[in-house]
């Protein structure tokens, strides 16, 4: 059974669809679902932080809900690809004379 996304407060745009930012929202969640990261909640967290970074990050996000922004964030750490890693790796490693066709 899967676990449901949870729910955010985000304003819909003019013609209904969603904003960029509640549709990553939405990507990450659902990945994190799909990965199983979601299915137990026994875990709890606390700490202090500024309440200037927990301001920007609930505006940048649209997330209201203190434990929803830190659920997204975690999730997104959980899930980072490491794209920019394997770019750096991959350095050199293609021949300088190939032909790309451009």
């Amino acid at each position: 059974m899967s676990k449901a996304v949870p729910k955010r407060s985000a304003t819909r745009t003019e013609k209904g669809a969603k904003p960029p930012r509640a549709a990553r929202f939405d990507a990450v969640m659902k990945a994190a679902a799909e990965s199983g990261l979601l299915k137990e909640k026994s875990s709890r967290i606390g700490g202090r932080v500024s309440p200037a970074l927990l301001r920007e990050a609930k505006k940048r996000t649209g997330i209201e809900s203190d434990t929803d922004l830190i659920e997204f964030a975690l999730a997104n750490v959980a899930l980072e690809d490491n794209f920019a890693e394997a770019f750096k790796r991959s350095r050199g490693g293609v021949d300088r004379n190939l032909k790309l066709g451009f």
